[in-house]
């Protein structure tokens, strides 16, 4: 049997998808690249903001239209859209043949069968639970980096997010199976672990009473042919003592943080259900630099809160002036039904958001290329992600760039290498995100 799979949405959902590509594989189905060829079609599906919700509506409908034109026997839809509209897509997309909630994705054999079957089916499970899946996870990722999933769920509940009433409250992946998982990645090829999870900071607390990450991070370490370890989704008000130094010591953790901040206007923040403050955020980041000095610090943004003034707009262009980020993302508020700041008073018209994202990406450019251009003339490692056709030129990434979210290096070499080959590379030349380089060491 043929099966495709469209995964849409974040890392983390990309990991759900892995692992239940990994019970495919292990159940012998053949995995396709075409909906022309597929038997079965899942859509793994993201809602987080309105944007993610139209494109993982559009990705069923397009993929219902095979039931007519091709041999498509069996559509099923997992994910946060599945967890959050299982009734409504049932309803209204009548080709659609299964819907897995998000801690249902071990059911998804049982799903395909039925399919097949002309069966229609729905699996929703618990949000506290973990699924337990003894299948090795596929991964998509091109096999040199992977993403490592510390923990599913969030209790922060901020007034803009409906991840907790998708995903469920925080519960941390016990250790022993991270570093089982971690193991079998690296024994795969991996060279670089990615940890996410709707908040890493916290990883370990609902099992061991305290913050665990550091200890995770200095275990995972010891993996010997593990190269680097990237943390993303660190709240900053959860940071300690420990895990700064743990960034400091241990030589595989890249010296890189994703500290999701989205504002810093104290009124706005308090509206968001956020738990800092502007000052607490600019001690957190001074302490950051001054205890790492070579750290990359990336943080993401949302313009056009309900009840954001053009005054509190020019505060956090301030605030991200003087921040000077390594890399910065900026989103449009989505007002998502059946969140608090949906109903709040003062919403902001679109036309007004994108105008606010755009001022503070135009300024973000303005200070990644000056932080770049301090770059030129220093040696980097350098991972070799491809090769540009007939070029001696290779395609790579440095510690200070997550995949597929931030820059890249252009390295010149002689030599030949394949990707997840670790270089040390000059800089020589910086083209706001990206830079160019010679390959100094192999």
């Amino acid at each position: 049997m043929n099966i495709l799979f469209v995964s849409l949405g974040c890392d983390k959902n990309l990991v759900d998808s892995e692992v239940m590509l990994g019970l495919i594989d292990q159940k012998g189905y053949r995995i396709v690249d075409t909906e022309e060829e597929a038997d079965v079609i899942v859509v793994n599906t993201c809602c987080f903001i309105h944007d993610a919700k139209e494109e993982s509506i559009q990705t069923i409908l397009e993929m219902a239209e095979y039931k007519m034109t091709g041999r498509l026997k069996g559509l099923i839809v997992t994910g946060c859209m599945a967890q959050r509209y299982q009734k409504e897509i049932l309803e209204e997309i009548p080709e659609v043949d299964a819907v897995l909630g998000t801690s249902a994705y071990d059911k998804i054999i049982e799903a395909i069968q039925k399919a097949v079957e002309g069966k229609v089916s729905v699996a929703m499970e618990e949000l506290d639970v973990l699924p337990e899946v003894s299948a090795k996870r596929l991964v998509t990722t091109g096999g040199h980096y992977a993403y490592l999933k510390i923990a599913e769920g969030c209790d922060k509940h901020c007034t803009y997010c409906i991840i907790p009433k998708l995903r469920g409250r925080y519960r941390s992946v016990p250790m022993e199976k991270l570093l089982k998982e971690a193991e079998e990645l690296v024994e795969g090829g991996v060279k670089e672990l990615i940890l996410v999870a709707q908040e890493t900071t916290v990883y370990g607390k609902d099992l061991y009473g305290e913050r665990s990450l550091s200890k995770l991070l200095r275990e995972l370490c010891k993996i010997e042919e593990l190269r680097w370890i990237r943390i993303l989704y660190c709240y900053p008000e959860e940071l300690d003592e420990e895990l700064i130094r743990t960034i400091r010591e241990e030589e595989k953790v890249c010296p890189y943080l994703d500290l999701p901040i989205q504002h810093c206007n104290d009124e706005i923040l308090k509206r968001m259900g956020r738990r800092t403050t502007r000052r607490q955020l600019e001690e957190i980041i001074e302490k950051l630099r001054r205890e790492i000095p070579d750290i990359a610090l990336r943080t993401t943004l949302i313009t056009g809160f309900p009840g954001e003034t053009e005054q509190q707009h020019e505060e956090l262009m301030d605030f991200v002036d003087r921040m000077e980020f390594d890399r910065l993302g900026v989103f449009p508020y989505s007002p998502e039904e059946d969140t608090p700041a949906a109903s709040m008073e003062g919403q902001v018209s679109d036309e007004v958001k994108e105008r606010r994202r755009q001022e503070l990406m135009e300024l973000q450019q303005e200070i990644v290329f000056s932080g770049s251009e301090e770059l030129i003339g220093r040696e980097l490692s350098v991972m070799i992600e491809g090769k540009i056709t007939e070029e001696d030129v290779y395609v790579g990434r440095t510690y200070r760039d997550t995949p597929n979210v931030d820059g890249m290096i252009f390295v010149h070499s002689d030599e030949a290498f394949v990707s997840g080959d670790f270089v040390t590379a000059k800089v020589t030349k910086a083209a706001e995100y990206d830079l160019i380089g010679e390959v100094t060491e192999s």
